[in-house]
């Protein structure tokens, strides 16, 4: 089991930039899949970002690919996600979300019906 704490949350400017990073328990962070889902008022929650247990393979929405980077560090148990060229739309509760697998190395999942463990979540606010 892992638990997950997101931070870095905040209000933001158009065009400007954040970093969000989700702290995970436990001592076996590798086999975990990582993901970020993002949820704006009104809407389901969906998908931004992933990223394999090893961080060799990293997967986008269209909506943010370009301008997030997913990177993830298996020594400190963390995942973060580098923001820029925030837009208004990009207005939402972001959650980190992990999935035990044994699955390949470069192996990563889009689908958050895909993942069993998530955050509180964290506000992110782009004002136009």
């Amino acid at each position: 089991q892992v638990q997950l704490g997101e931070s870095g949350g905040g209000l933001v400017q158009a065009g400007g930039s954040l970093r969000l990073s989700c702290a995970a328990s436990g001592r076996t962070f590798i086999m975990y899949a990582m993901g970020w889902f993002r949820q704006a008022p009104g809407k389901e929650r969906e998908f931004v970002a992933a990223i394999s247990r090893s961080g060799g393979s990293t997967g986008y929405a269209d909506s943010v690919k370009g301008r997030f980077t997913i990177s993830r560090d298996n020594t400190k148990n963390t995942v973060s996600l580098q923001m820029s060229s925030l837009k208004p739309e990009d207005t939402a509760v972001y959650y980190c979300a992990a999935r035990f697998t044994y699955s390949s190395n470069n192996y990563y999942y889009r689908d958050r019906s895909d993942y069993t463990y998530w955050g509180q979540g964290t506000q992110v606010t782009v004002s136009s």
